[in-house]
């Protein structure tokens, strides 16, 4: 069984950066993928940015496009979300989730093997 724990988040003015760590513990496939997820009060959970696991593919949402990296540390068993250039509207929780079977970039919550307890991040003007 996979076992997902968020670190990183924290408060930061616009135009600041964080960056987001998923520790990832148990076995997984070859083909598994880490997907960063956020949520915002009053709004549906969204795919941010996806990472295969094995290959290192990576794939991301038009909002974050050019500001997010995600990339993984297999010697760590972990991954890495870079935030940069940071706006208020990037305040949310974030979340890790793994999925054992991806393909392309991965938006739906809904078919996750498992998740992490998430980090808040908030970005103040």
């Amino acid at each position: 069984q996979v076992h997902l724990v968020e670190s990183g988040g924290g408060s930061v003015q616009a135009g600041g950066s964080l960056r987001l760590s998923c520790a990832v513990s148990g076995r997984y496939s070859s083909s598994a993928c880490i997907g960063w997820f956020r949520q915002a009060p009053g709004k549906e959970r969204e795919g941010v940015a996806t990472i295969y696991m094995s290959m290192g593919n990576t794939y991301y949402a038009d909002s974050v496009k050019g500001r997010f990296t995600i990339s993984r540390e297999l010697a760590r068993n972990t991954v890495y979300l870079q935030m940069s250039s940071l706006k208020p509207e990037d305040s949310s929780m974030y979340y890790c989730a793994m999925r054992a079977r991806c393909s392309g970039f991965w938006s739906n919550p809904e078919s996750a093997d498992a998740w992490g307890q998430g980090t808040q991040v908030i970005v103040s003007s």
